[in-house]
């Protein structure tokens, strides 16, 4: 990238989308300079703000003999505004800076990499308004409001591939990570030590036939040690035309939060509900398998896609009543089996016309109880146009249908019926959404540099149709906005 770029959006819902960003070089030695304001208000109250950030990030790459490349780069994002995330019956409200430094040493057959990330909150942990008035979740010092989190992340990996012959590429490498959490609603500083061994081999067997193996071992503080395997099998059996079948383990293991939480809901009963973390919890695991087929047809104009898969998921973590007044982070002991497929094409109709369409379908059959429960919906459609002419007009146009769904609600809607909350529907109906774009490239002039300067005033329609919709039943209900944008690079 090179030059400046400059562009502001803004809109209804008091929407405000703004950046800019500079990059250059020297030699061997290119940079990138990013700043951002991004804000908007809340869909069910417009003159209350839900979230504004301001960003900032740099990047640097240097050129080195033997073609290897030096990264350094760095950013902050501060948020004084999160609208936040719904969790039980409590929507979290958060200031936030979200910091992180890089450093990488690569070559083409190697690199060795570095990284930083620092979480620092205050999160004001307030009941929806229904139950408001019978409930509080506080720290273990009885505080609602300006709760702080302080979380660091300190992780170097490295990795190298050798090839073996015409046949066979090996990578193989380690990843050590060091998580950190601070925060009152905890028990004190807590931190957890993770370190991974991996290897994959690419052998192609034939010109047509090509398997991919590899495996992860993981040693975790608070778990057993892991093994997470990987096959993929490729098969092209005439040019363009590729098959794809693969299975894979995986695991997440325990947050810090859920190791070490600490927090206390106060009812009107006289003895708090105290929650806990817990050290014994198994890491969350699935197991996935898919089948796929790619290929190009209309001498490259035109990619379909198809694939079919089954994940089977258990050991979710999740917070359950172990006693009247003790909460307490456990394994559920139930399971689900989610399984579908899902089809596509995307076409060049035109030097200025694409088109794309997609389709999924995904069932779920599972014995989890209370919130531990996957809702999903069934169906999704996906499809879009865009359109670009040299006269610097441009459109776009992208349709998309949510069938519907139903989501698990907590029980502690159910424990607060008594004193008059009614719990919420846990279905959400299906919806179209449907997103519009136009534009207009005023000024195109090439630069000395090479690139083309250009700038474009556009309007943006999101959903157009105004299909007001929920997508959780305990979340917002959408309705359209429109934006206007410039853009701006020279």
């Amino acid at each position: 990238m090179k030059g400046t770029t400059l562009q502001v959006g803004a809109g209804e819902l008091g929407t405000i989308s703004s950046s800019a960003v500079h990059a250059g070089s020297q030699g061997k030695f290119g940079y990138r300079l990013s700043i951002g304001h991004d804000q908007n208000a809340q869909w069910r109250n417009r003159d209350a703000l839900a979230f504004r950030s301001n960003k900032f990030n740099a990047k640097t790459e240097y050129a080195l003999p033997y073609d290897a490349i030096l990264e350094v780069s760095g950013g902050v994002t501060d948020v004084n505004r999160f609208d936040g995330q719904i969790i039980d019956i409590f929507q979290l409200g958060q200031n936030f800076t979200q910091s992180y430094a890089n450093v990488t040493y690569q070559l083409p057959a190697f690199f060795v990499r570095a990284w930083w990330s620092e979480w620092n909150s205050d999160a004001d942990l307030i009941a929806r308004p229904d139950v408001a008035p019978f409930v509080r979740l506080t720290d273990q010092n009885g505080n609602s409001t300006g709760v702080p989190f302080v979380g660091n992340t300190y992780n170097i990996e490295a990795q190298h591939q050798v090839a073996l012959g015409t046949a066979h590429r090996v990578i193989y490498g380690v990843n050590y990570r060091l998580n950190t959490l601070s925060s009152p609603a905890t028990t004190g500083f807590n931190r957890e030590n993770r370190l991974g061994f991996y290897l994959q081999e690419e052998w192609r067997a034939t010109g047509h036939l090509t398997v991919v193996a590899g495996a992860r071992y993981d040693l975790d503080t608070f778990i057993n040690p892991t093994i997470s395997p990987r096959v993929t099998i490729l098969y092209t059996p005439i040019r363009d035309h590729t098959f794809h079948a693969s299975t894979s383990v995986a695991y997440r293991p325990p947050t810090l939060f859920e190791t070490f939480n600490n927090t206390q809901a106060i009812t009107l009963n006289p003895t708090p509900t105290v929650s806990h973390g817990s050290r014994n919890l198994d890491p969350e695991k699935i197991i996935s398998y898919e089948v796929g087929y790619q290929g190009w047809f209309l001498k490259h104009r035109l990619r379909a896609r198809a694939n079919i898969f089954f994940n089977h998921i258990s050991q979710l973590i999740d917070s359950r009543s172990q006693a009247p007044t003790v909460n307490m982070y456990i394994n559920d002991g139930g399971q689900a089996d989610i399984y579908g497929g899902e089809a596509g094409i995307e076409m060049l109709m035109a030097k200025w016309l694409t088109a794309f369409a997609n389709f999924s379908y995904q069932e779920v059959g599972q014995s989890f109880t209370d919130i531990a429960r996957r809702g999903v919906p069934k169906f999704k459609v996906n499809a879009g146009v865009r359109a670009e002419w040299e006269t610097g007009l441009s459109a776009d146009a992208t349709f998309h249908y949510v069938d519907a769904a139903t989501y698990p609600i907590s029980t502690s809607f159910a424990s607060l019926a008594p004193l008059g909350v009614i719990p919420p529907n846990d279905r959400v109906s299906s919806y179209n959404l449907l997103n519009l774009r136009g534009g207009y490239k005023f000024w195109q002039q090439k630069a000395v540099a090479g690139y083309l300067r250009t700038a474009e005033v556009a309007v943006s329609v999101f959903n157009a149709l105004n299909d007001t919709h929920k997508e959780h039943p305990l979340g917002d209900t959408i309705g359209s906005r429109v934006m206007g944008w410039l853009t701006v690079r020279f």
